[in-house]
């Protein structure tokens, strides 16, 4: 008994010191953090309108003029511009998505599409996605008990057809995973059973193994607001994260797994084991292979900083607040109040239990010298 009353008390204090050291770190950086003197963005540079920097004027001048030939009637440059990504199944699906936001406005183009040219995959795909897109804006957000039955039955009516749709998308390209996304997506909503599943998933995969959003898709099935659990979700994730090729962002979905618990509020266990701990390092040295103009970069920086700091690893923290730059509009920051308060001191905190040292007055970003802030 002895023995277990020191064990205690050596707990107890531990905690009220680990504590009282984290209340003030926070004071430390609401009152004497200076962000220039560690090589950190000033303050009032922050930037809370994106996480990352914008598009380049040329992509957006592209894509206008994509979007403007469909809405005037010509399918044409659309199709040409997924048909140029080739075999990137990556980048294919990414102008996908960018005519599914086109054809949200106005799809007259893409039935056009589907008429002048019924074998293509591409079409095909595009219309069994934004089958999927309207049978959820008919749904909406609420838990299913709040939902219309009118609206729940024509829901429910939609999902099964766009599954159909994309399997006839698939028989006109069958090495494109598209279609298999597109199931992959639609299976949570049509209720598909973990046996159902499986043979969607293995299709994907067989045709594109480390597919980002397929990956993100086929991580929400595995939750436990879905057909799964945090252990089916966690796993399927670590799967994922070290099967990934380099320079893959693939590792990130981890994180998005991260998420999830966080919601549910089973976080803190995850994170306190060594395990979780190894596999935000293990990502950090993954992103840093990813191409600098990766658009899902951004994201999955600000989502590490944010878990390291939770795991406690401060140092990883800081070094993924000084590639993150200036930009501190991610959903991470922005749903906890005033995102440049809350970025900021996440930052400062960093600064302060990682230890980090302040740079030579001579080194330190200013006004005229944080030009490199600016893209």
């Amino acid at each position: 008994m002895t023995h277990f009353l020191i064990v205690l008390v050596a707990v107890l204090v531990y905690f009220a010191l680990k504590k009282s050291r984290a209340g003030k770190s926070v004071e430390w950086a609401r009152t004497r953090f200076d962000p220039a003197a560690f090589g950190l963005v000033p303050r009032e540079r922050l930037d809370p309108r994106r996480s990352g920097p914008p598009i380049s004027d040329e992509r957006r001048r592209r894509s206008q003029a994509i979007a403007d030939a469909a809405w005037g009637g010509d399918w044409r440059p659309a199709a040409a511009h997924v048909e140029a990504a080739g075999q990137d199944w990556e980048e294919r699906w990414s102008r996908l998505e960018l005519l599914a936001s086109i054809a949200d406005e106005d799809d007259a183009w893409l039935t056009a599409w589907r008429a002048a040219d019924p074998n293509s995959c591409d079409a095909a795909t595009l219309e069994a996605k934004q089958m999927v897109h309207r049978a959820w804006a008919i749904r909406g957000s609420k838990y299913a008990h709040e939902v219309p039955a009118e609206d729940m039955a024509k829901f429910r009516a939609l999902l099964p057809a766009a599954i159909e749709a994309a399997r006839r998308a698939a028989l006109l390209a069958p090495a494109d995973p598209a279609p298999w996304v597109v199931m992959v997506t639609t299976a949570r909503g049509a209720q598909y059973s973990p046996e159902q599943f499986e043979p969607l998933w293995a299709g994907l995969a067989e045709r594109a193994p480390h597919h980002y959003e397929a990956h993100w898709q086929g991580m929400q099935y595995w939750c436990a607001k879905w057909f799964g659990s945090d252990k089916q979700m966690l796993a399927f994730a670590e799967r994922a994260m070290d099967g990934a090729p380099a320079g893959s962002p693939l590792p990130g979905i981890y994180l998005h797994a991260l998420s999830e618990l966080e919601k549910r509020e089973t976080l803190g266990s995850t994170l306190a084991g060594g395990k979780a701990k190894e596999r935000l390092k293990a990502i950090a040295a993954a992103l840093a292979s990813v191409p600098a103009d990766d658009e899902r970069l951004p994201m999955l920086r600000h989502l590490l900083a944010y878990y390291c700091g939770k795991a406690e690893l401060h140092a990883e923290a800081l070094e993924q607040f000084r590639l993150i730059g200036r930009w501190c509009g991610a959903s991470v920051w922005v749903d906890q109040g005033d995102p440049v308060a809350v970025f900021d001191l996440a930052r400062g905190v960093a600064v302060k239990l990682s230890e980090a040292l302040p740079l030579p007055p001579e080194l330190r970003p200013t006004k005229d010298t944080d030009h490199h802030y600016s893209g």
